[in-house]
């Protein structure tokens, strides 16, 4: 994985923002983060093994860890449990199955 995530570092990596304000100070710029933001940056200690998993599945499908960190963090608060998540991917999954054209006879498929 590369050193940054942000697809726009390479583009401004060689830029000297030293005298540049904090988003704070600029009333435009804050008024954006607000409305877009919605997030907030914390520190935590999470164990090794825990960050090298979420960082090799972000690697596999080209994410970013932290995104799925926070999905997984959201799925928890929200009650979720990787059962319940694996249900609703079969369910829907099984939907799709039951409503696509079975080839050769042009019928739908039914649940009886």
């Amino acid at each position: 994985m590369k050193a940054s995530s942000d697809k726009m570092h390479d583009k401004y990596n060689e830029l000297d923002f030293t005298d540049a304000k904090p988003v704070s100070e600029t009333p435009h710029l804050a008024k954006l983060q607000a409305e877009a933001g919605g997030k907030s940056r914390i520190t935590m200690r999470v164990d090794n093994d825990v960050l090298a998993t979420f960082k090799a599945r972000a690697e596999m499908i080209g994410g970013n860890y932290q995104t799925l960190m926070n999905d997984a963090l959201k799925q928890f608060a929200q009650g979720l449990r990787l059962t319940d998540v694996v249900r609703e991917a079969i369910h829907e999954t099984w939907e799709t199955c039951l409503t696509t054209r079975s080839t050769g006879r042009g019928k739908k498929l039914r649940a009886d």
